[in-house]
């Protein structure tokens, strides 16, 4: 009787737990699958009230077909996107990848110093130093280029890149690192075939870190791009926002917001376990 009574209440707990976490991935899974299908409706059904969220007089592609009619095209916005991110995940790996080795595992004055120096910028709203930055940018003749976005965008994410690598770097037993040295391995070869496998969940978080405020950045790519053949995506919404006549075309915002959101989700899902285990490196030494 006791066994029945034990095996019951864990039947029901697990019912339980797994019925609150089904709960809970709808109320998150809603929202998405709402402005999904909303993407689908005709475009005067997208301009009435969003419910239900369905199509109700047949699915239609015209909200994309309607999008990329404005600007430079969806296409071509989202070269200019896919070129900027993964420039800027590039250089903030390399750069972040280096100093955090460098600040881990090697010794000169002034360290701690300059890596405080370096965590402080944090603290720095980057929308009240966009006015240097565009005046540096037209000085040396990167304003208006997605070359000088990409260096903007880097030097944004630098500092807590910096400081992931770094507790990631200091997570990894320095024995590991001895044994390689015994071995012959130079600090090139030291830093690619033995270290960099051990950080790898590191790398991963800054990279995603990197790509998904790049992919998703507005105001900085405002302010510092005035031509439409350069624009981001996010930039083009505003003209899908705005419309023609002032009128705002939900259907065709919703189908950008759509498009926008895709790389991110599926780049989040390929590489969930890596991020977590990135965010967790460095707690426990």
């Amino acid at each position: 009787m006791a066994k029945a009574s034990r095996n019951g209440a864990g039947i029901g707990r697990l019912v339980g737990e797994h019925g609150t976490g089904l709960f809970l991935s709808i109320l998150f899974l809603a929202p998405i699958a709402w402005t999904i299908l909303s993407t689908f409706k005709p475009p005067l059904e997208a301009r009435q009230p969003p419910i239900p969220p369905w199509p109700t007089t047949g699915f239609s592609i015209q909200n994309y077909i309607t999008l990329d009619s404005f600007g430079a095209g969806l296409w071509h916005s989202a070269q200019n996107s896919i070129f900027v991110a993964v420039s800027s995940v590039v250089l903030t790996v390399v750069i972040s990848l280096l100093a955090g080795y460098g600040f881990s595992r090697f010794r000169f004055p002034f360290k701690n110093l300059f890596f405080v120096l370096i965590l402080s910028t944090i603290m720095i709203p980057f929308q009240s130093i966009l006015t240097p930055i565009f005046l540096i940018l037209s000085w040396l003749g990167l304003q208006n280029t997605l070359s000088g976005l990409v260096l903007v965008y880097v030097t944004l994410q630098l500092p807590f890149s910096i400081f992931m690598m770094r507790n990631a770097f200091d997570a990894v037993p320095k024995e590991i690192e001895e044994a390689a040295r015994i071995d012959g391995a130079s600090s090139f070869a030291l830093l690619t075939k033995v270290m960099l496998p051990l950080v790898w969940p590191g790398v991963v978080t800054v990279a995603l870190f990197a790509f998904l405020n790049t992919w998703n950045e507005f105001l900085a790519a405002l302010v510092l791009m005035t031509d439409q053949a350069k624009f981001t995506l996010p930039i083009m919404m505003t003209a899908v926002q705005s419309g023609r006549f002032g009128a705002i075309d939900w259907g065709a915002v919703q189908a950008g917001v759509t498009v926008m959101m895709i790389p991110c989700l599926i780049l989040f899902l390929l590489l969930q376990r890596f991020y977590i285990r990135g965010l967790t490196a460095g707690a426990v030494k």
